[in-house]
């Protein structure tokens, strides 16, 4: 291809299903590596740039189980899920178990790395930079813990380590898909019915709790799509 496109369409689906995201996410990632292996077989000048997506949305209560995980850090059975109103689901991306529900940001980038940069450690480094950067908008001083993904606050105290966001992709000849949780104005007391990504030692936040207030979902979703755009050098544009 003669260009790279760097264009990514932003959509933002709400409050949303998990099964009819990840549908969602499956088909537009589904197409993307199918145009990809299209364009291999074409001369450069007739090969289709393929598309970039960023997606946000909500779900309601539900904890999905990555290929690395333990079905027991899930600590409800069945008549527990239902009574918090949750639902499960094993699921194709990294990691080990996590919690989604309202008050969340859920970030769904479906990128062609081709694009950008063909670096998956870089990739989730930007992601977690996109959410340090909006958590200092708020005043809010957060970083890394050696050999853990995801945001952390106090990262460097063992006793005070609580984590603000999660991270878990997948990805196949550089096009990604899952991506990132972010606790907003999450009620964490759902992370007490699992062990949190495997790890049972530390604690997880929200940025209303950090704050003291619950700042506003589309002020907050602004100023990480600013950031996310600026570190990917990204043009987002509404679908």
């Amino acid at each position: 291809m003669n260009s790279k496109n760097k264009q990514t369409k932003f959509i933002h689906l709400g409050l949303k299903d998990y099964q009819e995201a990840w549908d969602y996410q499956e088909a537009l990632f589904g197409e993307t590596v199918a145009r990809k292996i299209s364009n291999r077989k074409l001369p450069e000048e007739e090969q289709v740039p393929t598309e970039n997506y960023l997606i946000f949305c909500e779900h309601p209560h539900v904890y999905t189980l990555g290929k690395s995980g333990k079905p027991e850090h899930l600590l409800l059975d069945e008549k527990g899920l239902e009574e918090k109103q949750a639902t499960y689901y094993k699921i194709n991306r990294g990691g080990d178990i996590t919690y989604h529900g309202p008050g969340q940001i859920v970030g769904y980038p479906i990128l062609d790395l081709d694009n950008f940069f063909t670096d998956i450690h870089k990739y989730l480094r930007y992601l977690e930079e996109a959410v340090i950067r909006t958590l200092s908008d708020y005043g809010v001083v957060s970083g890394r813990v050696d050999g853990l993904t995801g945001v952390w606050i106090d990262g460097d105290d063992d006793a005070k380590a609580r984590k603000i966001c999660a991270l878990g992709v997948k990805s196949s000849r550089w096009v990604t898909m899952h991506g990132f949780a972010f606790n907003v104005n999450a009620d964490i007391n759902y992370f007490g019915n699992i062990v949190p990504c495997g790890i049972d030692d530390k604690a997880v936040t929200s940025l209303h709790l950090e704050l003291g207030h619950a700042p506003k979902m589309s002020e907050v979703e602004e100023k990480l799509k600013k950031h996310l755009a600026d570190l990917f050098e990204m043009e987002l544009v509404n679908d």
